[in-house]
């Protein structure tokens, strides 16, 4: 078995999902140079690099150019640089012997595409106050194997208001699952009231059943560690009872509860791991965890009180109803990348000046990691003796991992990450007709006003024509009535999903260059074979909330 904590990516220039399909007997690009997991590396270039159990990966395969996490190290550049002449083609595997043709089904791409669909609606009175939320919808298309996304959503039963989150795991997937099944308690215990505190530890100390904190929506596939569960417990309670300890008596802040769930968990993923655990297999799970990182975006919905923690790349949007019916897009979160330049410039600011140029190489932070803000990614955080004394007293499987024992290049201040969430406030008003949660996987293939107007249109059931853009082709009258006529078959069936968020991926993995959904195209993209797929996309993961606009008007109203 191998002892990575995931999948394992090697550089990539660029991924696109704009990008030519590979021919029908699939070879492989090298001017594309695939994220290839390095278990498969034995398989496909078997004269590279022999894979038994201690992989190049493990020290990193996450490194990878363009729009992945990591970039890849000097010393293995040689094995992985693309040729200059980027017109030659390297059949790195032929997946057939002769040229053939294999379009999946519409009922197998359904298939496919609605695996991990889920949707839940909201009783129109919860039983303490009519919700302004009518329901969600979410999905999941993985490119990784395992997926390194996950996803969340609860209904807080001791204080009002709903949770949804996506969540962005790189390194493997361990990180993005702890802080998938962790951060809304610690959000929901941040927002009791001292009263229903003391109340929870009395019933801990006295062993009487626990008052139920939240009540989850989650898709089968959709986890929770059971082996770390007395672990996380014991995490959150210590958390709970300083929070008793420090009562002010104040009314909380959903921002402030939200900043300070963020950040205590992350310091306890930290903890956990310098601890470790006498489990041989929790302290290989809770190092696994801490290595390993993952960005999250969380909404919480109190009536017309939207707020949104995001702590990476992943994003929120809002979509708005113009009065004529047309449909906008409202950002309610903030990449932390080095396209934003306050993000830089706060990076800057928290080092001496004498690292100002080694801070931020090739859009990268200390030129590895592309998110400027993570749960763990604890090599971006400890100090190299902690870093060292943790790894060398670790287990085998952590000691004999070249990525662990590897240390950033110009690391002189930690800690260079943080988990600390950039957290939106938005009062919600009748226009205001749903809020997309998605992690970047959507956000690299799609504009967030064609997000807004897919999902729009969708649940209102209107669509919109918009003109064929041909973007600079040359097209034939004879094409151009093609086009017109497979858009009006396929008005009466764009409709088909069930789920928004289906809907949308539809859009996402299958649009052509026109910005329809090109069956055949969509059939390739998911037919491609793992070692290819994440070549040309990322995990996709989305949520859709429907807002309820009668609810959110009537209380606008009570306010005026």
């Amino acid at each position: 078995m191998c002892v990575c904590p995931g999948p394992r990516r090697i550089a990539i220039p660029v991924r696109s999902s704009r990008l030519p399909l590979l021919s029908d007997a699939m070879p492989a690009p090298t001017h594309l140079f695939p994220l290839i997991r390095n278990c498969e590396i034995s398989r496909i270039c078997s004269t590279v690099c022999y894979c038994h159990h201690k992989h190049l990966c493990c020290f990193s395969s996450h490194f990878a150019h363009g729009h992945f996490r990591y970039a890849p190290q000097k010393r293995f550049a040689a094995l992985y640089r693309p040729k200059e002449n980027f017109n030659h083609f390297i059949h790195a595997r032929d997946y057939a012997s002769t040229p053939q043709r294999f379009y999946l089904t519409p009922p197998q791409v359904n298939s496919i595409l609605k695996a991990n669909e889920y949707s839940f609606k909201v009783p129109e009175f919860d039983g303490k106050n009519v919700s302004s939320v009518l329901g969600f919808d979410s999905n999941q298309l993985p490119a990784n194997a395992p997926i390194e996304d996950r996803r969340s959503a609860a209904t807080c039963l001791q204080t009002r208001g709903m949770l949804l989150g996506v969540f962005d795991g790189h390194a493997g997937c361990a990180c993005a699952q702890a802080v998938s099944e962790r951060l809304f308690y610690y959000i929901a215990v941040s927002l009791l009231p001292h009263e229903t505190l003391l109340e929870i530890e009395n019933a801990v100390e006295s062993g009487r059943a626990l008052l139920p904190i939240l009540q989850w929506h989650k898709h089968p596939n959709d986890y929770f560690s059971k082996e770390a569960s007395k672990l996380y417990f014991n995490s959150l309670r210590t958390y709970w009872q300083e929070l008793i300890d420090l009562n002010s008596g104040e009314t909380t802040d959903v921002k402030e509860a939200l900043i300070n769930a963020f950040k205590r968990l992350d310091n306890d993923i930290s903890l956990e791991a310098q601890v470790g655990d006498p489990n041989s297999f929790l302290n290989y799970l809770v190092l696994r965890v801490a290595f390993s990182g993952a960005t999250a975006c969380v909404a919480h919905v109190d009536g017309v009180d939207l707020h949104v923690a995001n702590t990476g790349d992943s994003r929120a949007m809002l979509g708005v109803q113009e009065e004529d019916g047309s449909w906008s897009a409202v950002n309610l979160s903030y990449d932390h990348n080095a396209q934003n330049e306050r993000e830089v410039e706060r990076v800057k600011t928290e080092h001496p000046k004498s690292e100002e140029k080694s801070l931020v190489k090739q859009d990268r932070l200390l030129g590895l990691l592309m998110p400027f803000r993570a749960f763990g990614d604890v090599k971006f955080k400890w100090s190299i003796e902690l870093q060292k004394r943790v790894v060398e007293s670790g287990p085998d499987q952590l000691n004999d991992n070249e990525y662990t024992k590897f240390i950033p290049p110009n690391y002189h201040t930690p800690p260079y990450l943080t988990a600390e969430p950039e957290v939106i406030h938005h009062k919600l008003r009748p226009q205001d007709k749903f809020l997309v949660l998605a992690t970047d996987g959507l956000w690299e293939t799609m504009h967030r006003q064609d997000v807004a107007r897919i999902v729009g249109e969708y649940l209102t059931g209107v669509h919109h024509q918009q003109p064929i853009a041909v973007g600079g082709y040359k097209v034939t009258l004879g094409q151009m009535h093609g086009l017109l006529t497979e858009r009006r078959a396929r008005i009466s069936s764009v409709f088909e999903d069930q789920n928004a968020a289906t809907h949308l991926i539809r859009h996402a993995v299958g649009n052509n260059e026109f910005g329809t959904v090109d069956h055949e195209r969509l059939s390739k993209m998911l037919s491609l074979p793992e070692e290819l797929a994440r070549m040309y996309r990322d995990d996709i993961t989305i949520i859709v909330v429907q807002f309820n606009s009668h609810v959110i008007g009537a209380c606008q109203n009570e306010e005026l």
